[in-house]
């Protein structure tokens, strides 16, 4: 079954994939005004910024988010050194920093593939058992986590991301996002060190990105050699 296929039957909770598009099961859930932080989005002041639209968690969300706490969340991935920066702002209370904030991430390895899924015609490399590059932190008083991974991969049908879902201290939900990343770090990434070639689509055409990437692109600094610095702020409604 195609990746593009999967959400209209209602099954994106189940599988993985890699080869063919994902074009709609990473469609838009909910549209939003824009938020800050990222290369090329609006700056804001103390006290004025809008909150980060919310995205869908697509098919490979977490299954048990609480049991992966951890910084360093590569496991065995290989690939380019990324240091994951985010900082979590509350609109609610004067667009200050969130303490107590837990944030889960996750993302795919350098070939595409997610951990927790797969052996189906979603994902045919079985991760089932594993969980690499998937780990939550608990924001400090600076309303920031830090997380050690790989610079993902891509596959066919969306241009690179890393979801994002963010909890208060008492664990209800209060934003599920994804984060973007420039085209000429990516392009660099995959034909240097990944040896795969560039993406096959670019923010401006990716169904979630194409309508918010000023307030979704992060800002990454660094290089292969060196490895990238991802920052990034979203501002939620806590």
């Amino acid at each position: 079954m195609e990746r593009k296929n999967f959400l209209k039957n209602g099954l994106a909770a189940l599988g993985v994939a890699f080869i063919v598009p994902l074009a709609n099961s990473c469609k838009k859930e909910t549209e939003v005004t824009d938020t800050t932080g990222g290369e090329g989005s609006t700056v804001t002041t103390p006290g004025t910024c809008s909150t980060t639209p919310s995205e869908t968690e697509g098919p490979f969300p977490t299954k048990i988010p609480s049991s992966l706490v951890n910084s360093d969340i590569r496991s065995d991935r290989t690939g380019v050194p990324f240091t994951i920066k985010i900082t979590i702002n509350n609109k609610n209370n004067s667009c200050a920093a969130l303490a107590g904030a837990i944030v889960d991430i996750w993302h795919c390895d350098k070939d595409g593939y997610y951990s927790e899924y797969g052996g189906t015609g979603m994902q045919s490399a079985n991760f089932t058992s594993v969980h690499f590059l998937r780990g939550r932190q608990t924001t400090d008083a600076s309303g920031l986590v830090s997380f050690t991974s790989i610079f993902p991969g891509w596959y066919s049908g969306r241009a690179p991301h890393i979801h994002v879902h963010i909890y208060n201290a008492t664990g209800s939900s209060l934003s599920v996002t994804q984060i973007a990343f420039p085209t000429d770090v990516c392009d660099t990434v995959y034909t240097t060190a990944y040896g795969k070639g560039k993406q096959d689509t670019s923010n401006s055409n990716d169904n979630v990105f194409s309508d918010s990437l000023a307030s979704e692109l992060a800002t990454v600094t660094g290089s292969v050699a060196a490895g990238y610095v991802l920052t990034h702020v979203i501002t939620v409604n806590a």
